[in-house]
């Protein structure tokens, strides 16, 4: 089973994200990439504590207010930015994309932002 073909079984109302890739640095800040809509995605605003994976904070752990768990496809990398509907946009402090442990679960992202 594809993500998508989960989501549209068992998600009544999936998600849509904006995400913007963090490119690297320029010589006047982070540079992102065009901005994206990315969907079908799950939101939990649950708080959990996550290891920060940008090179600037490598060993860090911050708390994470909301993960966004998204389709495997998407490029999303540590640094981006992600805006949800009505919100201002958010850093993304880590991603990590789990493995089904035979269940046959789907393939997806798992996105941590601040």
């Amino acid at each position: 089973m594809t993500w998508e073909e989960f989501c549209a079984e068992f998600i009544p109302e999936p998600a849509t994200v904006q995400v913007e890739p963090y490119d690297g640095s320029g010589a006047y800040g982070d540079v992102f990439g065009a901005p994206v809509d990315v969907t079908p995605c799950v939101v939990d605003e649950s708080r959990r504590l996550v290891r920060v994976q940008t090179q600037d904070a490598a060993g860090q752990e911050a708390v994470s207010s909301t993960t966004v768990f998204a389709p495997l496809a998407t490029t999303c990398p540590a640094g981006s930015r992600v805006t949800l509907t009505g919100r201002p946009a958010a850093r993304v402090l880590a991603v990590s994309r789990p493995t089904d442990h035979g269940l046959e679960l789907p393939e997806h992202l798992e996105i941590s932002l601040e």
